[in-house]
């Protein structure tokens, strides 16, 4: 089994560009601190990276 992501939305874009929403809407959140769980790979990284000052992420075994 692949190594699994816990990505935890922790701060609002309010102010952020449209961008930026986009993102966070694209990696499956609908609400503040919500957690959704994702496979370990490059796409999923890169969207992670523009978005770092919104999220925070756990790996999980």
């Amino acid at each position: 089994m692949a190594k699994q992501l816990k990505i935890t939305w922790v701060k609002s874009f309010i102010g952020c560009p449209e961008t930026q929403r986009a993102t966070i809407r694209s990696l499956g959140f609908k609400k503040l601190q919500q957690s959704v769980i994702k496979e370990d790979c490059p796409e999923i990284w890169g969207q992670v990276n523009k978005v770092n000052h919104l999220v925070k992420v756990e790996e999980l075994d």
